[in-house]
């Protein structure tokens, strides 16, 4: 496949295909699809023991400037989030916004937990966008904060309800971190950045190594008994099961907070003050409701609506987009998410889903499809 082959590698590519991997290109990397278990299977053994999924696509990179206020601040104009208050240690869900108030891309933002390293703000954002993340940001950043990429390393997530049993025999603190925290620890003698967060609805971790130190560590976790690799078509269906939104599909330059549904991402500080982005359109949308909103969407019957299909009300009138969507294994039938018109977003509505040019039945439905069990500690 030509496109495989213009693909970039990331560390865990000899071990992908050791470990029968179907590799893909993904965001410009060669990533496994699913292994010989299976896509089900993955998804299954992610929900009921842990998986560990390659994610050194994502792009990771620190900004820097001479104090945290100064590179909070800084952040603050692009985003609709509030970083000044951010504690050492702690993470936080944000949207990087163009003019208008589009989502130019959905990210993660880390305070260090040293406090020697104040200033610095990690972040992590997603493959397919990286590129023209990085230069936006460097566009519009003042000129004392600065940009630094962090090519040189890897990114590993373990996630699943287990996935605590197995890190902890490898790294003590690992049991002390919180959803949304993160420290520098070492995990069987390797330095890592140890992050308790994830993309699947579970508790879980990303581990942010080296390059020169990925595949080591890869082997070394997967060698616990509660661990067993997944693959992309694993992660698509768990976050869609809890109602995650995928950048390019459920999130683009034209969609902006309200709209995706988003609002928990823009702390009430930064709603009453405004200083972003779209921040006029974005805090009427959150006051006064959208024209178009995000919802999830179970289907009746075994037969999936993908992205692209329409929306349709009972009298058949065009009233959305599907986004997302596929089986869920866990709900064990079709879900799906998509914007449709808000008149008919309350959860209970009927609609018809548009497949082939075969009508399906659907219900707007609450996200998420199955219970979130992040760990939150006092």
């Amino acid at each position: 496949m030509a496109d495989l082959d213009q693909s970039q590698k990331t560390p865990l590519f000899d071990l992908h295909q050791e470990l029968g991997g179907s590799l893909v290109p993904f965001a410009g990397y060669a990533l496994p699809v699913r292994y010989e278990a299976g896509i089900m299977a993955e998804h299954i053994q992610c929900r009921e023991s842990a998986a560990m999924f390659d994610v050194s696509h994502m792009g990771q990179a620190i900004l820097i400037g001479p104090d945290h206020e100064t590179t909070a601040l800084a952040l603050e104009a692009l985003t609709p989030s509030a970083f000044t208050k951010l504690g050492h240690g702690k993470m936080r869900y944000s949207l990087l916004l163009n003019d208008e108030g589009g989502i130019i891309d959905d990210f993660i933002v880390t305070r260090p937990l040293d406090p020697a390293l104040d200033g610095q703000l990690m972040i992590v954002v997603n493959g397919a966008c990286k590129e023209g993340d990085y230069a936006h940001l460097e566009a519009k950043l003042p000129d004392n904060v600065k940009l630094e990429r962090l090519d040189d390393r890897a990114l590993i997530a373990i996630q699943g309800p287990k996935a605590v049993d197995a890190l902890i025999r490898h790294c003590a603190k690992a049991d002390d971190l919180s959803f949304m925290t993160s420290t520098p620890a070492l995990v069987a003698g390797i330095e890592c950045f140890v992050s308790r967060c994830g993309y699947t609805g579970e508790d879980g971790y990303e581990l942010s190594v080296a390059n020169d130190r990925a595949e080591e560590l890869a082997r070394i976790l997967l060698g616990e008994p509660e661990i067993e690799p997944a693959g992309l078509g694993a992660r698509d269906s768990l976050r869609l099961e809890s109602g995650l939104c995928l950048y390019g599909h459920d999130l683009n330059n034209d969609i902006d907070p309200a709209e995706a549904d988003l609002g928990f991402a823009i702390q009430k500080r930064r709603r009453e003050e405004g200083g972003f982005p779209g921040d006029k359109r974005i805090i009427d949308g959150l006051a006064n409701g959208t024209a178009k909103k995000r919802v999830g969407f179970r289907l009746e019957g075994k037969a999936p609506a993908r992205e692209g299909a329409i929306i349709q009300d009972l009298d058949g009138n065009e009233i959305g987009t599907i986004t997302s969507g596929g089986f869920a294994p866990t709900v064990q039938a079709p879900i799906a998410m998509g914007y449709i018109d808000s008149a008919f977003a309350a959860e209970g509505t009927k609609v018809k889903l548009v497949v082939r040019k075969r009508e399906l039945d659907a219900t707007v439905s609450s996200m998420p499809f199955v219970e979130q069990r992040y760990i939150r500690k006092p």
